[in-house]
């Protein structure tokens, strides 16, 4: 082991001496930057690396102190690499492992950390040090994170979902007043460049394909994801639903104590969550569990409240048992699920309009996301398509193609989605979308769906897809749908 190694597997605190250590950190979005923040006030030699530019926040980096290098090719990055020679890489999610600056690092011994696993190494700046929960899965990550922040707060705990959700984790671990719990919201990403961390409390929702890509094939993602429950100190919560959870969870090196507490939507075992007789409950996190249980909401409550999916169900009852694991009690569980209101283009509700109902799934960037809104419907003409990532949706196909009244099919990969349609539903009328950038494409999207759709009939954006060929991102892919919408609604007024 080299000095340099020696010294980083040492650097475990705030408080440690970060000074003059050479840090190249990639990619300058909002991750980037408060990773450079962070380490130019530990004292460290930062230089950010990064492909697009940033007016704002390259001015930032010139006031905080850090060097700066935009460079738009693999092999300008590299460059910049070999003339800065970095003791430790910081790397932003968007960089798989097959990525050359990763292949760079490996050849050189230079170590390789994500934003995770650094807030780790610096969660104790205040003496208020927060636990952490820990949530990933192929669909439900944010709404969960959410939900789980929700009832610590009604708990009385200072609490904030962060991580991928958006927050990146050192801008909170850098607030002055400390939090009692940091809900962690990680993709598979960021899971991959995990090393030493230590959850509270962990869950992997779902496991379903999903960029295979990135990772190389189902296996590199699922290991990715398995990540989570490692060292987990008090609670490791799974699906009951999904085998390959339980799996991870039997496999997972954990703090001696830790428990299995599972969720689902059927009747629970001791040391589960589920569903009776209409009722969610609890019989996870008390002495009597094995004879009796708490009960939290009914389902008839979460419907009026316009959240009783069945999938929206699985993620009040999982970010339950993460709450729970914390001492929050089931009133205030209860009383927190009664007031969410989950965040837009999550099987968004927009009304009705020439007799149809419309809905905003746009956060359904992958098949098993698509699955769990089809599956509640019957009559759909379904707006689908995007960035495949490498999976195959013929699957979800078939098992819905009885739904469909209509197809409508956008983005880059719709040569491969019509013909997946064309094989496997073939008596689904099918338009194709060739407008190919934001608002253009959901107005043609929109007029095909009105055309296609019949009285009773739904309306579905839920993409199976990701959004970034003809969107920012998922939310303005959804913003674009609800705007189309209200244009055509409004004209034909």
């Amino acid at each position: 082991m080299t000095a340099v190694q020696e010294r980083l597997d040492a650097l475990t605190s705030w408080h440690h001496d970060w000074s003059g250590l050479r840090v190249a950190v990639l990619g300058l979005g909002a991750t980037g930057f408060s990773v450079a923040d962070t380490l130019v006030e530990l004292n460290a030699q930062v230089r950010v690396v990064y492909g697009k530019p940033d007016l704002d926040r390259e001015r930032l980096l010139e006031v905080i102190g850090a060097e700066r290098a935009l460079a738009e090719s693999d092999d300008a990055q590299l460059a910049e690499l070999d003339a800065f020679s970095p003791e430790l890489i910081v790397i932003s999610p968007g960089y798989p492992s097959h990525h050359p600056v990763v292949s760079w690092a490996a050849e050189r011994g230079v170590t390789v950390w994500g934003d995770i696993e650094l807030g780790w190494r610096l969660r104790d700046k205040t003496d208020r040090i927060a636990d952490w929960i820990c949530i990933t899965g192929t669909n439900g990550k944010t709404t969960t994170s959410q939900l789980t922040a929700h009832m610590l707060v009604a708990g009385g705990l200072r609490a904030a979902p962060v991580g991928n959700i958006g927050t990146p984790i050192l801008d909170a671990l850098r607030d002055p007043v400390g939090y009692d719990v940091l809900v962690v919201e990680l993709s598979s990403f960021q899971l991959e460049r995990v090393h030493s961390i230590s959850p509270y409390a962990s869950v992997c929702l779902n496991l379903a394909d999903d960029h295979l890509d990135w990772h190389g094939g189902a296996a590199g993602y699922r290991d990715a994801k398995a990540k989570v429950y490692e060292n987990t100190q008090v609670a490791c919560v799974y699906n009951r639903g999904d085998l390959a959870t339980e799996r991870m969870v039997e496999e997972a090196d954990v703090v001696v104590g830790a428990r299995a507490i599972s969720f689902g939507l059927d009747s629970p075992p001791p040391s589960g969550f589920g569903v009776v007789d209409g009722i969610l409950i609890d019989r996870g996190f008390h002495t009597g569990r094995r004879d009796e249980a708490f009960e939290l909401v009914t389902v008839e409550e979460l419907e009026n409240r316009g959240i009783g999916q069945p999938h929206m169900g699985q993620n009040i009852l999982a970010a339950a048992a993460l709450a729970r694991s914390r001492g929050v009690e089931p009133a205030e569980i209860a009383s927190a699920i009664l007031s969410f209101t989950p965040d837009p283009h999550r099987a968004q509700q927009l009304g009705e309009w020439a007799g149809a109902r419309w809905i905003d799934d746009s956060k359904a960037t992958n098949v098993h996301a698509a699955d769990a809104s089809l599956r509640a419907l019957s009559g759909v003409v379904w707006v689908v398509g995007g960035l495949l990532k490498g999976v195959d949706i013929s699957p979800l196909v078939i098992q819905h193609a009885t739904r469909l009244r209509g197809a409508v099919v956008i983005g880059a990969d719709r040569a491969e989605v019509l013909a997946i349609l064309a094989k496997h539903a073939p008596q689904v009328a099918v338009t194709e979308v060739v407008a190919e950038r934001g608002l253009d494409v959901m107005r043609e999207a929109v007029r095909a769906a009105a055309e296609l759709a019949q009285q009773g009939d739904t309306v579905l954006l839920s993409p199976a897809s990701a959004s970034m060929d003809q969107f920012a991102d998922y939310a303005d892919r959804g913003r674009a749908f609800q705007e189309a919408l209200a244009e055509l609604s409004d004209g034909a007024e």
